[in-house]
């Protein structure tokens, strides 16, 4: 028999003080060789609407007396499609193209072997990109610039943009090989422009708010800008902005289509305008805290004060459990403990007492947090971990198996770089629910309660989306199940020719069925947004890789798409790579310039995107298709109740898990 519970994961990776690495130049623990250094590093961000382009220049410097080869580490930003690389050394600017990674490997040594400038990026797994330089001259220096693309999503009227600097330490081979230069002699400056369509009336770096000049150009443009000197690259940029209150529930629809012969590419972004109302009635918590190793020093003190704020947020009429676990799980509280104050208080103490150490048993804590359920009640598990479980059951499938055994929904959130979204991923789309990264910049006590402040509201329950009358078709897996207060959908998809199209979703609500629909229309050429193909395939080889990791497709057929899409789209993958050499190099090995077309069609686009205000893409203006408000952190009380003004300006917005396997349904033409 099922058990309905509701399952909130908050699967976080903070660093821990006394093994701190970050973003950096990396040297062989044997080698001889000075490390190679940072001279500067630079970061340009431009957020318009739907997605982030960031772009990262930075000089090396070779300090040795012969030539060395330079490789750099960088914590994966979350869904990068990584499409451009750049090397300069001396006059010459060499650039990079896509090919199948043991191919550019290969030709890579080969041009290192013959002396020639040469560059690599590699992807490796969820944790890092990483940079070759083939060689920097004895006392010389080399510039390397990459450029990525990323969908910024919405949540409760607040967005966030995180630029990646801190190292997760998940890889703990890496970490044995290798030493890590983070310092930037010079200096560390990142300049980001926002535009938005709709009014901005916040905007906030967290840490760096001394720092950071915030300009205000109107009203949903700004400029922001931080410039340090001699800094290590060891802290996450991040970046809130967030919306006015009271904007409508709306339909987005962000199209690119340059031939009237080939297929279109669109990103729908849904925002709903639904009244959730707070639930009042009692509520079982769980919390399941992870005490490995790897959370000890800073982690451990933050997870505890935010697990001590949430507890100190429940009423009167909730329980709550308190399971740990590291080797093995155990249990704090004996049972279900009424949250009196007198009960919260000697919780709160024992969680600040507990001591890191041991190894990372996820599967042992998630299970023990399952047992003792009451039918009667909705539960809530609150679950803080690295997500790179290690000991015991460690199958991606047995914890999807685990989770369909029960009616969970997951809230995953991954705290910190590198920590193993893919299983925390599909943790969440296996039980319906969803997940957000965050940085460990980010204020863990706000995520607690942003999160309770979703599942202590209505939501809307089986949510179908369905696009007719336009031929859609290569949309993203998986079906929306829940929708949640705050929560914008994103979902990517194709079409075959351009037309008028309804947009429907179905839903229930406190057991009555709900039916939203609008007309949109989908355009026979629109060239504003080339770099939507690339986002699209992206999120079609996370899909890919997401079947594969829970056995439904198998390694060998998967593996093919994401090479045959990393190629096609020009995207660096765990099934390909990028080699920058020159052009004559290129010409001698016959190797087609597709990355090179589709640079310049991105950088005529966002030419012109530069000289406009940000182009405002509401589909639903004649027709919409929600006749109330989306909610937000300040409107009503469901949301902003819980939060006091600090926490409110730090809450993450959950960007990510809007854009994590939805599904458009529509008619196929093609598979």
């Amino acid at each position: 028999m099922k058990t309905p519970v509701l399952v909130v994961a908050l699967l976080g990776l903070l660093l821990s003080a006394t093994e701190l690495q970050a973003a950096g130049t990396l040297t062989p623990a044997t080698a001889l060789e000075q490390p190679i250094q940072i001279t500067d590093h630079r970061v340009n961000v431009v957020i318009n609407n739907g997605f982030a382009q960031t772009e990262v220049i930075q000089t090396f410097h070779n300090p040795n007396d012969s030539d060395v080869e330079a490789i750099y580490s960088f914590p994966l930003p979350r869904s990068a499609s990584l499409s451009e690389v750049t090397i300069r050394i001396g006059e010459r600017e060499i650039n990079g193209e896509v090919l199948e990674k043991e191919r550019a490997r290969t030709i890579y040594r080969e041009e290192q072997k013959q002396d020639k400038d040469a560059g690599l990026a590699t992807k490796n797994g969820y944790q890092t990109f990483e940079f070759a330089i083939s060689r920097i001259r004895a006392g010389g220096d080399a510039r390397i610039r990459f450029l990525y693309y990323q969908p910024i999503g919405i949540d409760s009227a607040v967005g966030r943009y995180v630029y990646p600097l801190e190292e997760g330490n998940t890889d703990e081979a890496g970490a044995a090989f290798w030493t890590r230069n983070s310092k930037v002699e010079g200096t560390l400056a990142v300049n980001v422009e926002l535009k938005s369509a709709w009014p901005v009336v916040d905007v906030r770096v967290p840490g760096l708010e001394n720092e950071a000049k915030v300009d205000r150009l109107a009203p949903g443009h700004y400029r922001v800008a931080v410039e340090r000197q001699g800094l290590e690259l060891n802290r996450d940029f991040v970046l809130y902005y967030r919306l006015e209150d009271g904007l409508p529930g709306r339909v987005e629809l962000i199209p690119y289509r340059a031939f009237r012969d080939r297929p279109g590419t669109f990103l729908l972004l849904l925002t709903p305008g639904v009244d959730l109302k707070p639930l009042t009635s009692g509520a079982d918590y769980v919390f399941v805290l992870d005490i490995s190793g790897s959370m000890a020093g800073p982690k451990l003190a933050i997870q505890s004060r935010g697990v001590g704020r949430a507890l100190a947020q429940l009423k009167p009429a909730d329980r709550f459990r308190i399971v740990t676990f590291a080797t093995g799980a155990t249990e704090v509280t004996e049972g279900w403990t009424s949250a009196t104050s007198q009960n919260v208080a000697a919780a709160a103490k024992a969680v600040d007492a507990l001591k890191a150490g041991g190894s990372t048993n996820l599967f042992a804590g998630v299970t023990l947090a399952l047992k003792g359920l009451d039918n009667d009640r909705a539960t809530s598990v609150l679950l803080l971990t690295d997500g790179v479980t290690n000991t015991g059951v460690v199958d991606p499938s047995a914890f999807e198996k685990l989770v369909r055994e029960y009616d969970v929904r997951f809230f995953g959130f991954l705290i910190g770089n590198n920590s193993n979204w893919p299983l925390v991923r599909l943790i969440a789309e296996s039980s319906g629910g969803f997940y957000a990264t965050a940085s460990t910049a980010d204020d863990i006590i706000g995520q607690l309660l942003l999160a309770k402040s979703k599942i202590t509201s209505e939501a809307l329950h089986g949510a179908t989306l369905k696009i007719s009358g336009v031929n859609v078709f290569d949309g993203t897996e998986g079906a929306i199940g829940k929708i949640y207060r705050g929560q914008q959908l994103a979902l990517f998809g194709r079409y075959e020719k351009g037309g008028s199209a309804t947009v429907t979703l179905k839903a229930t609500l406190t057991g009555e069925d709900k039916t939203y629909t609008t007309t949109v229309r989908l355009p026979d050429v629109d060239t504003a947004n080339p770099e939507l193909e690339r986002l699209w395939a992206l999120n079609r080889i996370e899909a890919v890789e997401m079947m594969k990791l829970a056995g439904r497709m198998p390694a060998r057929e998967a593996d093919q798409q994401v090479r045959d899409l990393g190629l096609s789209y020009q995207l660096v993958t765990d099934q390909t790579a990028m080699v920058v050499m020159t052009d004559e190099s290129f010409a001698e090995r016959g190797i087609e310039r597709r990355n090179r077309a589709r640079i310049a069609l991105e950088r005529q686009a966002q030419s012109a995107r530069g000289a406009q205000p940000a182009g405002n893409y509401r589909a639903d203006q004649a027709q919409p298709m929600f006749s109330q408000p989306a909610p937000s952190l300040g409107s009503g009380t469901q949301g902003a109740g819980a939060f006091d003004p600090a926490l409110a300006a730090l809450a993450t917005a959950l960007a990510a898990y809007a854009l994590a396997g939805r599904r458009i349904s529509g008619h196929r033409s093609r598979p």
